[in-house]
């Protein structure tokens, strides 16, 4: 039954949870405290202009906030930055160069300004009171171009002078004076002749065309007018020639319902409520994408119909065609087009387009002067695009090795690789090949190399690499174990990387750019003596068949031989496209902790990178299409089955838990298969997924009212009836995300079923992640008792 923030009901007495946390040299509310105790990572690391500078978010002071801290290549020894400096440091590295990479132009409050590196000379280009942004070098890097206001304007770096270059206006465009007659045959025979007969009716024609000459010769250099109606214009975009202007317009859905989330504790003593998001399935908006050609002063639409494949329907359609149906001809799909990126001369544009069912992603050609699309590459998948480098998230990886060859990543292969196409001949070209994942790509200046980061060593590691553009060996230039993240100074002479281990939290290094050069480390952690102190562990990364003959990894805690007590934990690691079997400081930090703790008090740990887990290819990626709780479940049973057969675990004695999606799991795993698991903690949980959000949903499941099926055999609320362990549910009121509804709604389903071996504990202040460390300490303690009071009796 629901036991409704009693803690004295739901916890040990005080005396038990103390006799519990004195044989063990850790305890909840240590490592449930705020994270400070750890030491700050710095964070967010990135170059000043000069390529000596590099700077990152710090917090070695323990303060309320971290602060912008910087380092030289000179000495290493970090500062912290000028409060007062700091919006201007991230202006300058947020800027964009000139071809020759001279010059830089930036945005600063509000404002535009231009750069010279070598001199560090600054001038200022605007002085106004509206906001100026988004500044780039177009027109042969002779102007700038800048946003103002939702329309573009150039200023001349020879001369001075700013002109505007689009004119958007809402709305349609007014009648033309000299619109086309509407008059029918008839009518125009009886108007001629009238002026053929009467002076008087010629005398005021010409008059009134006369007038309409002289207003026309008055208007000058006019700027087009570009109407929306009742869209929104967004993307705008120039070429490097300043002759094309791209632009997409965007109609938001109609009649769509958002979801509220009441918030209880507030400053007012009243009910507030949060408008959030719609649920997966609501109508989606739409767009279209035009170009605005300047020197022949004509708007053309980039046309999407013809897109090859445009009217393919996914094969899921198929569960629900009854035999015999005759064949509808299918719609082209919606879609939405991201780019164009342009070759820096403006020779050619490609364009990123997307299937709005998620299942296509086509690079194209744009020809800018006639709106025409020519394929370059198509990429399909009957599960959903996605993987590192082409998952759209504001930007993917591709661009331009030269005038005709454009770059990107791909997962034809299985595995995320780089590729380049010739974009006149049509020849591709794998730059990466293999069983390993490219997660980050980046373009040397000399066009002659790439700089990427892959997990080729091992799935469970991040390594720096460089590769010729024409593939081959690749010269590795970090080395140690784990994981590091890049960033390459602008003249590419530096790198500054963070750097974490399984059990050491990440620290910046500097490296200079050059064979056999040695790291040098910029920050030390300012760790409490109570976290150096205790030995953290370094958990094994196992592997183990799966029932379908995959290789699953999971990473292993065990306990000393003479403490351990028979009993398993299994972890599941949220978001589901996450990874945590890996060789670095997890993001899971204080379930790292947890770990130890649950290690010292005998119990095995096992924390599964199941099925639909990043960094292991296209196939695990999607192995969770259209049944979420199904081969990612079958990965955990098999976990537990490990631990039973290898381990000697008794099969009786085992618990799981997780967070967010790992909360999904644990009920999924308690309600489905309720013999494995004698226990569960379900945190944050999504119960029921077609009150989720679209984006993430629609991808793996699609939507409710297309494939029901997915829907149910997906979501927990629907085989709650299953339940026979011990369950305990924990969750946010505040929660924006996995929101408090899903919660109230199992537990509705938990009474009306008659189940009395549950508990709910709830957070009133709370979003999905928890911010005080109060709550993340009664969340955990709850979570022990659970374990303990069930696993440890049995």
């Amino acid at each position: 039954m629901i036991k409704w923030l009693l803690p004295t009901i739901i916890f040990l007495t005080a005396a038990q949870t103390y006799a519990q946390q004195a044989a063990s040299p850790l305890t909840v509310n240590m490592i449930m405290q705020d994270a400070k105790w750890i030491g700050t990572s710095p964070s967010n690391v990135f170059w000043g202009t000069d390529s000596q500078t590099f700077y990152f978010n710090w917090n070695p002071d323990k303060a309320m906030d971290d602060s912008l801290y910087a380092a030289t290549t000179a000495t290493t020894a970090p500062y912290k930055t000028r409060a007062a400096n700091r919006a201007l440091i991230n202006a300058q590295a947020d800027g964009s160069y000139n071809q020759d990479r001279s010059l830089i132009t930036y945005s600063y409050n509000g404002d535009i300004y231009l750069l010279t590196i070598k001199t560090g000379d600054t001038r200022r280009i605007t002085h106004t009171a509206i906001y100026e942004s988004n500044p780039l070098f177009s027109f042969g890097d002779k102007k700038i171009v800048y946003q103002l206001e939702q329309n573009l304007y150039a200023w001349d770096l020879a001369d001075g002078g700013t002109e505007q270059l689009t004119n958007f206006q809402k709305g349609s465009a007014p009648a033309a004076d000299d619109k086309p007659s509407d008059l029918n045959e008839q009518e125009t025979w009886l108007q001629r002749e009238q002026l053929q007969l009467m002076q008087v009716l010629r005398d005021a024609k010409a008059q009134k065309d006369s007038a309409k000459a002289y207003r026309k010769s008055q208007e000058g250099d006019k700027i087009r007018a570009i109407y929306t109606g009742d869209k929104s214009h967004e993307n705008i975009r120039i070429s490097p020639d300043g002759r094309f202007i791209s632009y997409r317009l965007y109609r938001g859905p109609t009649g769509v319902k958002s979801t509220i989330v009441p918030t209880y504790v507030t400053e007012s003593g009243f009910t507030d409520e949060l408008s959030t998001r719609t649920k997966v399935g609501a109508a989606q908006g739409s767009f279209e994408s035009f170009v605005y050609d300047r020197r022949r002063d004509t708007i053309l639409p980039i046309k999407t119909s013809n897109i090859p494949g445009i009217t393919d329907q996914p094969d899921y359609l198929k569960d629900y065609t009854k035999p015999n149906t005759p064949a509808k001809t299918p719609r082209p799909r919606p879609v939405a087009i991201h780019g164009p990126y342009w070759s820096d001369a403006g020779t050619h544009a490609i364009v990123d387009i997307r299937s709005d069912d998620n299942k296509d992603r086509w690079i194209m050609l744009l020809d800018a002067a006639t709106g025409q699309l020519k394929l370059l590459n198509r990429q399909r998948d009957e599960a959903w695009i996605a993987g590192p480098g082409i998952a759209w998230s504001g930007s993917s990886n591709l661009g331009w090795i030269d005038e005709n060859t454009c770059w990107y990543q791909s997962e034809a292969s299985g595995y995320s690789h780089l590729y380049s196409t010739n974009v006149t001949t049509l020849q591709t070209k794998a730059i990466t090949s293999g069983k390993y994942e490219v997660q980050e790509a980046q373009l040397a200046q000399d066009r002659q190399h790439f700089y990427i980061v892959t997990n080729e060593t091992a799935p469970g590691e991040k390594q720096l690499y460089r590769i010729a553009i024409t593939g081959g060996n690749k010269e590795q230039l970090t080395q140690l174990p784990g994981a590091h993240e890049v960033s390459i100074s602008p003249d590419e002479q530096w790198i500054a990387y963070r750097y974490s281990y399984t059990n050491k939290p990440w620290e910046l290094y500097l490296l200079a750019n050059k064979p056999g050069a040695q790291p040098v480390q910029v920050t030390n952690l300012a760790q409490s003596a109570e976290f150096r102190a205790y030995p953290w562990r370094d958990p094994e990364v196992i592997t183990y068949t799966a029932r379908d003959g995959a290789t699953v990894y999971a990473r292993l805690y065990q306990p000393a031989t003479a403490k351990k007590n028979g009993a398993a934990v299994v972890f599941v690691h949220g978001a589901g496209y996450l990874q945590n079997a890996h060789k670095w400081w997890s993001q899971y930090f204080r379930e790292y902790m947890f770990h130890n703790l649950l290690a010292d008090k005998g119990y095995t740990v096992l924390d599964v990178d199941y099925r639909g887990s990043a960094g292991y290819g296209r196939d695990w990626r999607t192995g969770i299409y259209r049944h979420m709780g199904g081969k990612d479940l079958d990965d955990e049973v098999d976990g537990a089955n490990y631990l039973v057969t290898k381990l000697g675990i008794d099969k009786k004695r085992i618990g799981i838990y997780g967070g967010s999606y790992g909360g999904f799991m644990t009920l999924m795993a308690m309600f489905t298969t309720p013999d494995v698991f004698a226990a569960g903690a379900a945190l944050r949980s999504v119960t029921d997924w077609a009150h989720y959000n679209h984006g993430y949903t629609s991808n793996i499941l699609n939507e409710p009212y297309t494939d029901s099926l997915a829907y149910h055999r997906s979501s927990p609320i629907y085989f709650a009836d299953g339940l026979k362990g011990r369950l305990l549910m924990c969750h946010g009121m505040v929660d924006v995300n996995v929101h408090f509804q899903d919660i109230v709604r199992l537990t509705q389903r938990l009474i009306e079923l008659g189940k009395d071996n549950w508990d709910l504990a709830v957070y009133p202040v709370e979003d999905h992640g928890f911010t005080t460390p109060t709550s993340w300490t009664d969340e955990y303690k709850r979570v022990l008792n659970l374990f303990d009071t069930t696993l440890l009796s049995k």
